[in-house]
């Protein structure tokens, strides 16, 4: 009984009222599934406990028909031997099986139809549970996206974003001044006196030189 009223409890749920009323909304879903989960599991067993005890019954019903039978032939030898009294008596103990027989098919009727109970209970717990999951998948992508959507907002309002920039300036400062030194480092300023004087007997030489190849050049071809 107290896992038919739990079943009917949770089958009637109303999900939405009870993700309304919850402060974690994703928090309620899994404690509903895992209740599910465990009614369900509790549901089966008890189906399968109900389904081996109908079959007990009903080799028990064929052992008592197997025993009327019997009764009745011995009430019929011992009327034919003129024994009334054990053809009686042996009616009497027929009579017995066959009021074991009737009450267990009885007690049958009323497993098979509690069995029919179980398998539309299980069935609509096994919707009830896919609809539970199916919320359960929706509201973690929900909270997932929102908690994104938060972080990328914080990102873009907060001060996190102001101070990045300023090391972004601050970082482009610095390579604007290397830069610079780097510049300033090659250029050349005007030349001195000496510096002019070096490089014309630098070039006196090389003109020199020049002269003397031509000269050497020219005695070898005469």
């Amino acid at each position: 009984m107290s896992i038919f009223s739990r079943t009917r409890d949770i089958m009637a749920a109303n999900f939405t009222e009870l993700l309304d009323r919850s402060e974690d909304p994703s928090r309620m879903i899994r404690m509903i599934i895992l209740e599910m989960e465990e009614t369900l599991v509790e549901t089966r067993a008890t189906a399968a406990r109900s389904i081996a005890d109908a079959k007990e019954m009903r080799r028990a019903m064929v052992r008592l028909e197997g025993l009327t039978d019997s009764w009745t032939e011995k009430a019929e030898l011992a009327l034919s031997k003129g024994r009334e009294d054990l053809a009686k008596a042996a009616l009497v103990e027929r009579q017995k099986a066959s009021d074991m027989a009737k009450g267990l098919e009885a007690e049958i009727a009323v497993v098979e139809t509690t069995l029919k109970g179980y398998e539309a209970d299980i069935a609509k717990l096994q919707g009830k549970l896919r609809e539970a999951r199916a919320r359960q998948n929706a509201i973690a992508t929900r909270i997932e996206s929102a908690v994104t959507r938060a972080k990328a907002r914080e990102l873009l309002n907060g001060s996190r974003t102001d101070d990045a920039f300023s090391k972004f300036e601050l970082l482009e400062r610095r390579a604007d001044f290397a830069e610079g030194r780097a510049d300033a480092l090659g250029m050349t300023g005007p030349k001195s006196l000496e510096e002019e004087i070096a490089e014309l007997k630098s070039e006196e030489a090389v003109d020199a030189e020049l002269e003397a190849m031509k000269a050497k050049l020219a005695a070898r071809g005469k």
